[in-house]
């Protein structure tokens, strides 16, 4: 889960990490208006979107990026004024970055934020390092728009160290990692400060990837948060309500948000072989094996998505309609080894779903497990243009060869 970063800098404020004050904003009226109110000479006028790279990215009139408004998706804007004008041109366009990939968001909401005295701009990630099962923090000197640059030209300028999560950046650690990145003896204090409290932040939201970029050190020597990037396990938001009240529809794909209401895992890829299978480990090794199988034929998952051990006919039938609302889908592919869900309840739940949607698009089949024989018999008796398969290779093979003719017919 990701939330905004007018959101992730309330986080902040609450665990100690110095921020500067700032507004949220939806219309244009509410963005002068917060600019009157924050009182300063300049303010910042920040786009909300779930992508980092904003501030060197492009501002579209449409989706489909045919005209453009201008360039930047962070503004200074040094009268209440010209904070309308910039909110006026950003809020209901689309802002595209180096992040969006060939994609665009739509900007829906803004952050109104005060200027800053800004003497030096760092940068600062936190993430889970799963190969040594510690969180890593990492600082560099060259912080600011040009980060992805540094990270592959110069990767030395990016300083790393793991700390223990139980006992949080210590005081030492976080001074190693001042010196590294050349700061003052006063301004590593203070960097030491703020490092330790986005540590905690980090840990105590059980966060997967905090960023801030840039870090500033102030013209007297502070360390304030200028960005926050933050996302979250979606297992654990169970334990921060708060922070679950965050999620912005707007920002997630429909189909996820439809999948997660119905509690399957659903996660939408660029391929174009629809998957439904059942059990994570299943849905991945499909998803390896159609990248396998599929490769003459230029076919590629289009859907990471589980439906459960224990799923429903009913539930079945609504993961069959989410992957059909995919246009990009050219084939499906079901892939159900049955122990606690039995293959006769997915041939059910398959059956029912045709039946109420249509079924303008290949379907592959194959079935093992409990009750294979039931549920292969109701998928023959039918009568639908099933297409069984023998075993995974045989299902992504042929749901690879079916996408294909799919295409040609269509004369794409």
């Amino acid at each position: 889960m990701k939330i905004h970063e007018y959101q992730g800098k309330q986080l902040f404020a609450k665990y100690g990490v110095p921020v500067v004050k700032g507004i949220a904003c939806t219309t244009a009226e509410e963005a002068e208006a917060a600019a009157v109110e924050l009182g300063s000479p300049v303010v910042v006028v920040k786009s909300q979107i779930h992508a980092g790279g904003r501030g060197k990215g492009t501002v579209y009139a449409d989706e489909a990026m045919t005209e453009l408004v201008m360039e930047g998706g962070v503004k200074l804007a040094k009268s209440p004024a010209e904070a309308k004008e910039y909110a006026t041109k950003l809020l209901g366009n689309y802002l595209k970055t180096i992040q969006t990939g060939d994609g665009c968001k739509q900007v829906q909401r803004l952050y109104i934020e005060d200027g800053c005295d800004i003497a030096n701009e760092l940068y600062m990630s936190i993430l889970m390092d799963r190969s040594v099962s510690k969180p890593l923090i990492m600082v560099s000197s060259e912080g600011g728009m040009d980060i992805e640059d540094v990270a592959e030209e110069t990767p030395e300028l990016i300083h790393k160290l793991h700390f223990d999560p139980h006992q949080g950046l210590q005081g030492w650690e976080a001074r190693k990692l001042g010196f590294a990145i050349g700061l003052t003896p006063k301004q590593i204090n203070a960097f030491a400060k703020t490092a330790a409290a986005m540590c905690t932040c980090f840990i105590e939201t059980d966060a997967d990837m905090l960023e801030v970029n840039p870090l500033v050190v102030t013209g007297d020597d502070q360390v304030i948060a200028l960005d926050s990037k933050m996302s979250f396990d979606d297992n654990a938001m169970f334990r921060h309500k708060d922070i679950a009240a965050m999620l912005d529809p707007n920002e997630e794909d429909p189909a996820e948000l439809e999948a997660a209401e119905h509690d399957m895992a659903f996660v939408k890829l660029d391929g174009n072989i629809g998957c439904l299978v059942n059990g994570a480990g299943l849905a991945m090794a499909t998803m390896d094996a159609i990248a396998v199988y599929g490769k003459d034929y230029n076919a590629f998952p289009a859907n990471f998505l589980d439906v459960g051990g224990g799923a429903t006919a009913e539930k079945v039938c609504t993961a069959f309609k989410i992957i059909l609302k995919d246009d990009n889908v050219e084939a499906i592919l079901v892939n159900i080894f049955g122990g606690i869900m039995k293959c006769d309840v997915i041939a059910e739940g398959v059956l029912t779903a045709v039946k109420e949607v249509g079924l303008d698009r290949p379907l592959v089949v194959r079935l093992e497990g409990t009750n294979v024989e039931i549920g292969k018999k109701l998928i023959a008796e039918s009568d639908l243009a099933v297409i069984a398969a023998d075993d995974l290779k045989d299902g992504c093979a042929k749901a690879a060869k079916a996408a294909a003719d799919y295409r040609a017919k269509k004369g794409v």
